[in-house]
C-alpha cells in the first residue's frame, strides 16, 4: 500500500483539488490590485485593534481597485457566541467598513469565492488534506491526549523544546500498513503535517511593515485536521487565502511568529504565498509603562464604546488613519475639506511600533468633523444616536424640529465654525440652555470677573432698558453693548483697557460675559448675538429677570 491508498481510506469521498482550483479561478483584476480580508472568529465584540486592521485593509483594497472580503473563522466552535457573526457585521457597518464580499448575516453571503464561513468549507479542507497525505506530506496521528501530555512533561523535565517534532513525532515513523491497520481497527486519529523543516536553519522573509525578518524554520508536525473533522486555523487559513485569491494578508503582529509555519504550508500545498503586513498593536499608558489595549481591562477597546458615546464613525476612522501613516495629519491640514478617500495610505510607511491610544485626539478630530456638518446633518445624526441611546435627547430634538434646527445652525457655515460638540452624548449639555425648560432649573451663574451683585443687576437692567432689541444687525448690536459698557465706566475696547488697566473696572468683554452667563449659565458658548437671535426678545427678557431675581 502507498500514501495514495491511505489518503483514499481516510477521505474516500473527497474531490480532487483540481475541482476547487477550477471553481475558484484567479480574480480578473488590474495589476497591483490588493485582495485582502478580515477573518475574525465569532467569539465576542470587535476590538479597536481589529477595526484598525479593517480600516487599513479596506483602504488598501479600495485605492488599488481590489477586493476586501469578510471571512468567518468558526472552526473553534466551543468559543463561539450567539449571534457572533451578526455582531461583527453590524460593527463594521457602524463604521462604514462593509466588505465587498463575504458574510452579510448569520447565514447569507455575497461573492463568488465562498462559502465565507469556515465551518461550511469542510469538504474543501478534506480535499487538500487528502492531497497532502497522498503526497506523503501529512499523516494520521493516533496519540491520545494523555500520551501527548506525558510527552510534554518529559520534554519539560529534560528542559528541551516542547512539541511534536523529530524523535518525538511517534506516529510519523509508522508505516502506511501500520496506519491503515490502526484506522481499520477503529482507533481515533487526527491529521498532522509532516514538516520538512529544520529548526537549526533560518528562513528570511520580507514583511510589508516590519521589513526583513528572520526566523528558525518550522519543524513541528502541527495538527491540520482535528478529531472533529474540522481544520485548525493554520491549515484553513492557507487553503482559504489561496482559493479566495488573497494576495496581501494584513493582520496583527501577534501572528508574526507564525510566518515560518504559514509559508511552509503554502509551499507544501504548492501555492504561491501572499504578502504579509503585520500591524503593530494600539498601546495604552499604564503605571508609567505601555501595554496593549486590552479587551478585559479597557472599555475603549470595544468599538461599541464609540457608538455608545456618539462619536461619529468618520472621526474614529480618521483617527485610525492618523496613527497608520504619520503624514496623514499634514495631509489633512493641507486638505481640510477633502474626503478621506483622497488620502493615499502607504502600508510600508506604517510604524513598526505600536501607537499610543489617545481619546483626546479622537474627540478633537470629532469636534472638527461635526463642525463641518450643517444643522440638518447634526440633527439627523444626533437623532439616530438618541433613538438608540438617549430618550431625553430624542424628546428634546423631536419636540420642535424647526426651532432645534435654528439652535443647531448657530455658528455653522462660518469661516471658523463652532467646535463645542465632540460627541452626541454631549449635545444635550451643549444646547439644553436654548430651550424653555432651562428656566425651570436652578443654575450656577459664574459671572467670571464681575462678581458684585449690584453691578451685575445694573448690567442686566441696563441692557433690557436701553439696548434691548434683536432687530439690530450684529455690528449695531455690539456697538450698543460698547455704549452700555462705557455708560457704566468700563472700557469700550479691550485694547483701551490693556493700555490703561487702572482707569477701568473692566472692559466690554466683561460686560458681554455677564450677559452671556445670565442668559445661558455658561461663560463659554457659541456666538452670543446668534444665540439671542434664536431665543427672541421675550425669552431673553424672562431669563434676565430670572437672573436678577436670583441675585437677591
Amino acid at each position: 500500500m502507498d500514501y495514495k491508498d491511505l489518503a483514499d481510506l481516510i477521505f474516500p469521498d473527497a474531490k480532487d483539488i483540481s475541482y476547487y482550483e477550477e471553481k475558484y479561478p484567479e480574480r480578473n483584476l488590474k495589476e497591483g490590485a490588493i485582495v485582502t480580508r478580515f477573518a475574525p472568529s465569532p467569539t465576542g465584540f470587535v476590538h479597536l485593534g481589529s477595526l484598525y486592521q479593517v480600516a487599513i485593509s479596506k483602504k488598501m483594497a479600495k485605492q488599488t481597485d481590489g477586493v476586501f472580503f469578510l471571512r468567518i473563522e468558526d472552526t473553534d466552535q466551543k468559543r463561539e457566541v450567539e449571534n457572533g457573526v451578526t455582531s461583527i457585521i453590524e460593527s463594521l457597518e457602524d463604521f462604514g467598513l462593509q466588505p465587498d464580499e463575504g458574510m452579510t448575516n448569520e447565514t447569507e453571503e455575497i461573492g463568488n469565492y465562498g462559502p465565507y464561513k469556515q465551518s461550511l468549507r469542510k469538504e474543501i479542507y478534506e480535499a487538500y488534506a487528502k492531497y497532502l497525505i497522498s503526497q506523503g506530506k501529512a499523516y494520521p496521528c493516533f496519540c491520545s491526549p494523555e500520551e501527548l501530555e506525558q510527552m510534554r512533561q518529559k520534554q519539560e523535565a529534560a528542559k528541551i523544546r516542547p512539541g511534536y517534532y523529530g524523535v518525538w513525532a511517534h506516529c510519523r515513523k509508522l508505516s502506511v500498513e501500520e496506519m491503515v491497520e490502526k484506522i481499520e481497527n477503529g482507533e481515533s486519529y487526527i491529521i498532522r503535517l509532516k514538516s520538512p523543516g529544520n529548526e537549526e536553519k533560518k528562513i528570511k522573509h520580507h514583511d510589508l511593515i516590519k521589513g526583513n525578518v528572520e526566523f528558525p524554520e518550522n519543524d513541528q508536525d502541527i495538527v491540520i485536521i482535528k478529531a472533529d473533522g474540522l481544520p485548525t486555523y493554520h491549515f484553513a487559513h492557507a487553503v482559504d487565502d489561496h482559493l479566495m485569491r488573497t494576495n496581501v494578508v494584513i493582520r496583527g503582529d501577534e501572528w508574526l511568529s507564525s510566518i515560518p509555519l504559514h509559508l511552509q504550508l503554502f509551499y507544501m500545498l504548492g501555492f504561491k504565498a501572499p504578502k504579509y503586513a503585520h500591524i503593530a498593536p494600539i498601546m495604552k499608558e499604564d503605571n508609567g509603562g505601555k501595554r496593549k489595549l486590552s479587551k478585559r481591562k479597557d472599555p475603549e477597546a470595544a468599538v461599541s464604546y464609540y457608538s455608545e458615546l456618539g462619536i461619529p464613525k468618520e472621526a474614529v476612522i480618521e483617527y485610525l488613519l492618523n496613527i497608520a501613516n504619520s503624514n496623514f495629519e499634514m495631509w489633512r491640514k493641507q486638505n481640510p475639506d477633502a474626503p478621506i478617500d483622497e488620502f493615499e495610505l502607504q502600508i510600508n510607511k506604517m510604524s513598526v511600533s505600536g501607537a499610543l491610544f489617545d481619546l483626546v485626539k479622537i474627540l478633537d478630530i470629532s469636534k472638527t468633523i461635526i463642525s463641518k456638518y450643517d444643522a440638518q446633518k447634526v440633527y439627523d445624526e444626533a437623532l439616530a444616536w438618541a433613538n438608540k441611546y438617549d430618550s431625553n435627547l430624542k424628546n428634546l430634538l423631536e419636540a420642535d424640529k424647526e426651532y432645534t434646527l435654528k439652535v443647531l445652525g448657530i455658528e455653522r457655515g462660518n469661516v471658523k465654525p463652532r467646535k463645542d460638540i465632540a460627541k452626541w452624548s454631549d449635545l444635550e449639555e451643549n444646547i439644553g440652555y436654548m430651550y424653555p425648560e432651562f428656566k425651570q432649573t436652578d443654575h450656577e451663574y459664574e459671572y467670571q470677573k464681575i462678581t458684585d451683585k449690584e453691578e451685575i443687576r445694573k448690567i442686566l437692567e441696563g441692557y433690557m432698558n436701553l439696548y434691548y432689541s434683536t432687530s439690530d444687525d450684529k455690528q449695531t448690536w455690539f456697538n450698543r453693548i460698547k455704549d452700555l459698557a462705557e455708560s457704566l465706566g468700563y472700557a469700550r475696547e479691550v485694547k483701551e483697557f490693556k493700555q490703561n488697566p487702572d482707569s477701568y473696572p473692566g472692559h466690554v468683554g466683561d460686560i458681554s460675559t455677564v450677559l452671556r452667563v445670565a442668559l445661558t449659565s455658561k461663560s463659554n458658548t457659541p456666538d452670543l448675538y446668534e444665540i439671542m437671535q434664536v431665543l427672541g426678545e421675550e425669552e431673553i427678557k424672562q431669563r434676565y429677570e430670572l437672573a436678577i431675581s436670583r441675585l437677591k
